[in-house]
């Protein structure tokens, strides 16, 4: 099984597949979903203490907050570099 990995700043990294949505923490709605994953223990925070530029979404609920701009993980997720395959880096 190959597993697409997208670094989301400061070494961070999620895989590609798991990822719904990324979007810019700005808006209430978004403000709101950050706090209710705050309070079901479903928030990662990889913003290493740094302003939150972009709000990641994945299909098992979990919230993770960069420091990285949305488009910018966004062309990183649309990147076609190298996938791991039973533990093992090949390239695409």
């Amino acid at each position: 099984m190959a597993v697409r990995l997208v670094n989301i700043g400061f070494g961070n990294i999620v895989s590609a597949e798991r990822i719904v949505a990324i979007v810019s923490p700005e808006s209430a709605p978004i403000k709101r979903a950050i706090q209710e994953a705050r309070d079901r223990f479903v928030l990662i925070d990889a913003t290493y203490g740094r302003r939150t530029r972009a709000v990641i979404f994945t299909d098992s609920g979990h919230v993770i907050l960069s420091a990285v701009q949305p488009e910018t993980v966004a062309n990183r997720l649309s990147y076609r570099g190298p996938v791991i395959q039973d533990g093992q880096i090949i390239t695409v």
